[in-house]
């Protein structure tokens, strides 16, 4: 049997962070740590070690997936898997959370009123006044908001590639993983090459039955 290392017991972070901005909306400004923590370790030489050893999204994944055999284990759609389509999923991810910060700013500029909803797929408005404390600073709230309904719509997604496809078809256009790669290859003086991201033929993936 493989030993057992702390991080492979990351896979839990994905539902306490959820859950925790599920009743108290503040909790979601810990989404900063799985933002920028891939990011730190491409930029000081890390390559893809996050995805490979320490995502907890994709540990989830692999866990409803493989172990719980929650995937039907189609492959993945070609498409997915295009240079295109990463890229441009990747400039969408970015394009909305800049558009997220922008509405933060306006917020802490007093020219927009704080709005208590969660937005799925950037789309859908679902009321969620209850998770937002008394007392707490408008654009601070703003800002959590925001990133909580960017956390929760990339997990549902995830969930659903998974159920369809590979157990960690989300890690083949995943926004992270394409950008630490994008950022790797720039390290080593390389061009971006055309499948940026994981190719799923990464160890995590494999491991996950990618």
């Amino acid at each position: 049997m493989k030993k057992k290392h702390w991080y492979d017991y990351l896979w839990i972070v994905s539902p306490i962070y959820l859950g925790l901005g599920f009743f108290n909306i503040m909790y979601a400004w810990l989404g900063l740590i799985f933002f920028c923590t891939p990011i730190l370790i491409s930029v000081f030489g890390g390559g893809k070690l996050y995805c490979n050893r320490y995502c907890d999204r994709g540990q989830l994944l692999t866990l409803l997936g493989s172990k719980l055999k929650l995937s039907r284990n189609r492959p993945t759609p070609a498409i997915l898997k295009s240079p295109w389509f990463r890229y441009g999923f990747l400039i969408f991810f970015f394009a909305m959370f800049f558009q997220m910060l922008g509405v933060t700013w306006m917020v802490f500029e007093g020219t927009k009123d704080m709005a208590a909803f969660v937005k799925l797929l950037w789309t859908f408005k679902v009321p969620w006044q209850w998770a937002c404390p008394a007392g707490v600073t408008p654009w601070m709230a703003q800002f959590a908001y925001g990133f909580y309904s960017m956390m929760l719509t990339s997990t549902l997604i995830s969930i659903v590639m998974m159920v369809f496809f590979k157990p960690r078809t989300w890690c083949v256009f995943c926004p992270m993983g394409t950008f630490t790669h994008l950022i790797s290859r720039l390290r080593a003086g390389k061009a971006p090459e055309p499948q940026a991201g994981c190719s799923g033929n990464c160890s995590a993936c494999t491991k996950g039955g990618q």
